[in-house]
Order: structure tokens, then C-alpha cells, then sequence
């Protein structure tokens, strides 16, 4: 039974520690990549679609990325899209390919970028710390309840630390590793 309970607990968190990473990829560094767009939505058909459903993002340089919409008639609605974004990017419109160049960060805005990593790794923490948090209810509940025994009890918080460790050091190699790209130069 216990394996089956923590292996739910360990997917939710392992969600958690995607979520973050998901965060991360959105975060501009310098550098062109396709996933910088991946939570931009366009309006689009009357509603609000992921550019994904409209479009191909493809990157052909560090520096550049191109989009090809697969309809002409929403590139409007893609290019309004970029620049409401808070990406900080213009679009060159080019029949149905838009084009972005990515600046090269300046140290201030390196330093600022490594602030919002910092804040996004933080919610990424305690999202997996809030799993654990009502997992550690759960435990002492079927304690109460005479389901486990006080050896069961401290053996499963024990795993559930465990659990939680592991998944807090992901985030912070997660952190490193984005650290490290936002400084490069």
C-alpha cells in the first residue's frame, strides 16, 4: 500500500517540478529558442489559441527566431500577440514568416532575469512543499485512525522527507543550470 501512496505523491510532485522547469523555459536568456514563445496564446478564429495551433516556430541561429504562420490571414493577430507580450521582442513581418531577433542581454537585466528564476524555483519549492504538507495530513489521520502503526508512521514521514529532499534539490540544480545560462555572455 505504501508504494502506491508514494508513488502518487512522488507524480504529483515530479508535476510540480515540471511545472517549474516549464516556467523556466519561458524566461528570455539571449539566446533564441522555440519554448520562449510556448505560452504565448493568439487570438485567433475567435478565440484565444496556443501559437503552436497556428503556427511553426523554428530558430535558424542563436539569435533569431522564425515563425511561419500556416494561415496568412492571422500573422496580424501573431505579430499583436508579440508585442503585448512582456517578451520585450519586435516582430518583422514577412509575407507569412515573422521574424524575431533576440538582443543580447545587458548585465542588469541578466541580474534581473536571475531574480524572477530565483521567485519561479521559490513557487516551484513550495508547490512541492504543499504536496508534502497534505501528504504528512494524510499520514497522521491513518494514524488517528489505527490504519498504520506508530512504526509505519515514522517510516512513511521519513520516506516522505526523503521525497520532498529529492525534489527540492532538482529544483535547485534546475536554478544552477538557468543561473548559468542568463550569465553567459
Amino acid at each position: 500500500m505504501a508504494d502506491k501512496y508514494f508513488s502518487e505523491i512522488e507524480s504529483k510532485m515530479v508535476k510540480c517540478v515540471e511545472a517549474t522547469r516549464a516556467e523556466f523555459a519561458s524566461i528570455r536568456t539571449g539566446r533564441a529558442t522555440p519554448a520562449l514563445l510556448d505560452r504565448l496564446h493568439v487570438e485567433a478564429y475567435g478565440q484565444a489559441v496556443p501559437l503552436k495551433q497556428v503556427a511553426g516556430v523554428a530558430a535558424p541561429d542563436t539569435r533569431t527566431l522564425v515563425i511561419t504562420a500556416w494561415d496568412k490571414g492571422v500573422v496580424p493577430d501573431i505579430r499583436k500577440a508579440i508585442e503585448k507580450s512582456d517578451l520585450g521582442l519586435t516582430p518583422n513581418v514577412d509575407g507569412t514568416a515573422i521574424r524575431l531577433t533576440i538582443p543580447p542581454l545587458n548585465e542588469e537585466r541578466r541580474k534581473d532575469l536571475a531574480k524572477v528564476v530565483k521567485k519561479k524555483a521559490e513557487d516551484g519549492k513550495v508547490a512541492v512543499r504543499n504536496v508534502r504538507h497534505h501528504a504528512h495530513d494524510d499520514i497522521k489521520i491513518q494514524l488517528k485512525k489505527h490504519d498504520i502503526t506508530e512504526d509505519d508512521n515514522k517510516r512513511m514521514l521519513k520516506t516522505l522527507d526523503d521525497l520532498t529532499g529529492r525534489f527540492v534539490k532538482e529544483i535547485d540544480a534546475l536554478v544552477a543550470a538557468k543561473e548559468k545560462e542568463i550569465m553567459e555572455v
